[in-house]
């Protein structure tokens, strides 16, 4: 059960933090983040589907926390009805001056429950679910829930230029949307990628639209031998990933799980990669660039605009396996390029992906939500991680 709700401390505003799944990914990353950076500035609730470390990371950060056992990812429209019913029985408990939305199903639920509960709604879209790569169906549904949920936004929060170009079909004015890029705090861990290569690691949910499987093929394609590849993660692709990598690599695929010192796994490793069908501002990526890895990535805007075009690591189109296979095989045979690649990409992280003007940014649209001042939103981004 949740613990007491506090007085309202008098200065600081009451932030329900509000997220589909409390499992470990990047969004759940960014909002931990959050709820530590703001901690001295905001009374923080945690409200959240699963049962997953998210929780346990929010009470370590000083929030409150409130599970909602209804909310999931699951496509029913009764149990989506049946969760909203959950939510607002949360929020009116909890009584919030904003709710901050993150993940798709959450974001839609919460920006219907501020609504009618009067509370502005803050949605930060980690990516657009109606990219041209994602399937059909999937795209029309999440146009149109998009399009009909615009109003109910009192600031959308892109994570980065690509989202902000196709929020512009949105009916939603351009005053209320803010550029603000992911950035992570320093973790001290750096790797060696000029040493011989030895390990490959991809950071990613087991599920699409990450693409596991290709870089598996990729990755036997290229025939390393003294080289293994480590998926860290989980989701409900890791049976079939495993019975892939064991017909096509055997003994030179590990499957690590949900690793939770990302850092020191990634210090471990010669270089990085992410296949993906389609991405937003990927936290993994940033996280590689942190350690000093050169990164092998799939050329989408979001990973186009962290890795400054292909000057910190390799951009790959599409599935295209052998195009693929060859990246991993350059990064292999060449040392003196992941130790250039790795070092641009721990400069570019430095200047342009910490914390702190994440933070700062996303405080500013808090402010002016709150103000409700909607011709205010474009001060938010300001430079670095939070620039336009």
């Amino acid at each position: 059960m949740p613990s007491p709700l506090p007085s309202h401390h008098p200065h600081r505003p009451r932030i329900a933090y509000l997220i589909t799944n409390s499992e470990i990914g990047g969004a759940q990353t960014h909002v931990a983040d959050l709820l530590h950076a703001l901690r001295d500035r905001i009374e923080p609730i945690l409200l959240a589907g699963g049962d997953g470390p998210l929780l346990a990371t929010a009470r370590a950060a000083g929030a409150r926390t409130v599970r909602l056992p209804l909310l999931d990812n699951a496509l029913s429209p009764l149990r989506a009805l049946a969760a909203f019913r959950q939510l607002l029985k949360a929020l009116r408990a909890a009584e919030p001056d904003l709710i901050h939305a993150h993940s798709a199903k959450a974001g839609a639920l919460g920006r219907m429950a501020g609504w009618l509960l009067g509370v502005p709604v803050v949605y930060t879209v980690h990516g657009f679910a109606f990219k041209a790569a994602a399937p059909a169906r999937q795209r029309l549904v999440s146009r149109v829930m998009e399009w009909l949920l615009a109003p109910f936004t009192t600031r959308l929060i892109c994570v980065a230029q690509g989202e902000r170009a196709l929020a512009a079909s949105l009916p939603i004015p351009a005053a209320r949307v803010s550029v603000i890029r992911n950035g992570i705090a320093d973790s001290g861990a750096l790797a060696t990628p000029g040493a011989p290569l030895r390990r490959i690691v991809m950071v990613a949910r087991l599920a699409a639209p990450k693409r596991a499987d290709l870089l598996i093929r990729a990755f036997a394609r290229a025939a390393l031998p003294d080289c293994e590849m480590v998926l860290a993660g989980e989701g409900p692709q890791m049976a079939a990933l495993q019975a892939l990598a064991d017909a096509l690599a055997p003994g030179h695929v590990q499957f690590a799980g949900p690793v939770t010192d990302v850092p020191a796994l990634l210090a471990s490793a010669q270089a990085f990669a992410l296949a993906s069908d389609h991405e937003g501002f990927p936290l993994s990526v940033l996280e590689a660039m942190r350690a000093g890895l050169p990164v092998v990535a799939s050329d989408l805007p979001g990973i186009r605009e962290q890795l400054d075009g292909g000057a910190s690591g390799l951009l790959v189109a599409g599935d295209d396996e052998p195009a693929w296979a060859a990246a991993l095989a350059r990064l292999a045979g060449d040392p003196a390029l992941r130790e250039s690649l790795g070092r641009n990409a721990r400069t570019r992280w430095a200047r342009e992906f910490g914390l702190a003007p994440m933070a700062e940014a996303t405080w500013t649209v808090y402010q002016q939500a709150l103000a409700g001042k909607p011709g205010a939103a474009r001060a938010a981004a300001g430079t670095g991680a939070g620039g336009q």
